[in-house]
């Protein structure tokens, strides 16, 4: 007596076309997803970078500590917490970095001159404020490279970064200029700019880290 072999499954019983890819689900009783979490992440991160950027000196640190604060949630798959944050910005209040810090206004001060003695009848007049834009956008480059770097991270690291990874740079470039614009247009969204600079240094770096270590 001969046996009929069973019937194929269905596709949509073979094929899990249906199933949501394992960084989309949800833990039972959870209402949001990552993305959600990713956001406030980032939202608290925002909020305690400018805070700790009031006294000016701490502004890289601070960057730094948002960087690292997100590299590790983005490694371990936890959310960021304020006493994290602020461990690792006690980690990196270093005589280095505040010497850094102190510069930032200098140059913030150079630059106010500069684009006054524009405004006369100096010669060449015309290119001071361009240079002076690409001037401070390879300053914001390198400081947010030295930020997104593990570790303490020098100026070398820095540029070295920069130049071997000009893609990531000018995505870089590119939220600098959209966060100018949001500054400008939106004041008062100014304490919320620091965590989405950091997040994007720190993905950029976590991109291009394969390709160094290549390299």
């Amino acid at each position: 007596m001969s046996r009929t072999a069973p019937a194929p499954a269905p596709a949509s019983v073979r094929t899990p076309a249906n199933v949501p890819a394992p960084s989309d689900r949800r833990e039972p009783g959870e209402v949001f997803g990552p993305a959600f979490s990713l956001f406030a992440d980032v939202l608290l991160v925002s909020l305690l970078t400018s805070l700790c950027c009031l006294p000016v000196l701490t502004a890289p640190a601070a960057f730094a500590a948002a960087s690292a604060t997100l590299r590790e949630t983005a490694a371990g798959g936890r959310t960021a917490s304020a006493r994290t944050y602020l461990v690792r910005l006690r980690a990196r209040l270093v005589p280095r970095s505040l010497l850094l810090g102190l510069l930032l206004p200098a140059f913030a001060v150079a630059v106010r001159a500069d684009l006054a003695l524009a405004g006369g009848d100096l010669p060449g007049r015309a290119l001071v404020g361009p240079a002076l834009v690409v001037l401070a956008l390879g300053a914001g480059v390198l400081l947010l490279r030295a930020s997104a770097a593990p570790g303490s991270a020098t100026a070398r690291t820095a540029w070295q970064r920069t130049a071997a990874d000009p893609h990531g740079s000018l995505l870089l470039v590119a939220a600098l200029v959209l966060a100018a614009l949001i500054a400008w247009s939106m004041p008062l969204l100014l304490p919320l700019l620091p965590g989405p600079l950091a997040f994007a240094a720190t993905a950029v770096d976590l991109r291009a880290t394969p390709k160094t270590r290549e390299s």
